[in-house]
């Protein structure tokens, strides 16, 4: 049965995902079984289109890389333009919705309302957004799991490389007694510039020049992104609910140039580094820049890499090292949820 897909939010990394879908319908069908096709897209800026019969995606791809607009989209007699995006969720067809829109990450609106309104009206979810895994990931889940529907964030941590999915499959059976990494790729690519000579304003410029860093780099500079990634693994991965204004937090950019040098010359590196920890029966997290020795796997990643240790008391210390962002790979871990997705429905689990 073909998976009907509404697209809320259609910028880099939806077209991204409706990319990936193109190039791999066959692959994705013969393997996993997933049929998809796109019936409606929204987006504040590029307009809304709804076909229930399905849309072309290419024309679709075509049409936003051309005007700026779905809108332009070719009219047929079963074609409706201007819905909302709630509208869209509400009215469409479509059993998933792929939420990809900006989110305010102190409020997770308005991506927390449209995922409401979608498990509301019995439609699964795939979303990159981190504000409402951050802040509602307890409400939402428990409002997915009533309406039987799918909810999927691989997306939110670090991107296309799987930091939730692997730690709850393959790590299955394991106590993971502590969580720490890596979580921003934007200071890890700061800290190892100024491990060149750099200074850390240099080192700022150039990761804005280079796409990395926004030109308002409060957000990763200051741990905040990172804090927010914190508060989603406590909450998934470790099942304990904190909430990110309770993540101890303090960013890289009272780091000079000299303290790098300094730990350089002991055999040591600074890393901003997240932890998630139980300490006396309660959960802590922090985010902060931390000496490590120069033979700790995480002094090794560098670059706008991440990177994540689990502490596995069957298994052992298991690290995952990636991609934390780009429009690929973000899109990417879309797929991921949706191929989930796919398996759960099989085993008629939604």
């Amino acid at each position: 049965m073909t998976t009907k897909i509404a697209f809320i939010g259609f910028g880099g990394v939806g077209q991204s995902l409706a990319e990936i879908l193109l190039e791999r319908k066959e692959h994705l069908e013969e393997m996993y079984g997933l049929e998809s096709s796109v019936v409606a897209v929204s987006d504040m800026m590029k307009g809304s289109i709804y076909n229930p019969e399905g849309l072309d995606t290419n024309e679709l791809l075509k049409c936003v890389r051309e005007s700026g607009s779905v809108e332009t989209y070719p009219d047929s007699p079963h074609i409706l333009k201007g819905l909302t995006s709630i509208e869209t969720i509400q009215q469409s067809n479509a059993d998933v919705i792929v939420e990809v829109t900006y989110t305010d990450v102190h409020t997770g609106e308005p991506a927390i309302t449209h995922c409401k309104t979608a498990f509301e009206n019995k439609k699964s979810v795939v979303t990159t957004n981190k504000g409402p895994v951050a802040l509602a990931y307890q409400e939402l889940s428990l409002l997915a799991e009533k309406h039987g529907v799918f909810f999927g964030y691989e997306g939110t941590v670090m991107s296309g490389t799987p930091a939730l999915r692997m730690p709850e499959l393959t790590l299955a059976g394991n106590q993971i007694t502590e969580i720490k990494g890596i979580l921003n790729g934007t200071t890890n690519y700061i800290l190892t510039e100024m491990e060149k000579g750099q200074s850390y304003e240099a080192a700022l410029l150039k990761a804005q020049e280079l796409g990395y860093a926004e030109a308002d780099p409060t957000s990763d500079v200051e741990g905040y992104d990172a804090r927010y990634k914190a508060a989603i693994l406590s909450s998934c991965i470790m099942g304990a609910p904190i909430a990110h204004t309770d993540v101890e937090c303090e960013g890289i950019s009272s780091i000079t140039g000299e303290m790098v040098q300094q730990a350089l010359k002991e055999g040591e590196k600074w890393r901003l580094l997240a932890r998630i920890r139980e300490e006396n029966g309660e959960m802590k997290a922090s985010v902060k820049p931390e000496r490590i020795k120069d033979h700790d796997p995480l002094a090794g990643v560098s670059g706008a890499t991440n990177a994540i240790v689990y502490e596995c008391d069957l298994a052992g210390p298991i690290m995952l090292t990636g991609a934390g962002a780009g429009l690929k790979e973000t899109g990417y871990s879309l797929l991921i949820d949706l191929i989930y997705y796919q398996k759960q429905k099989k085993l008629a689990k939604i």
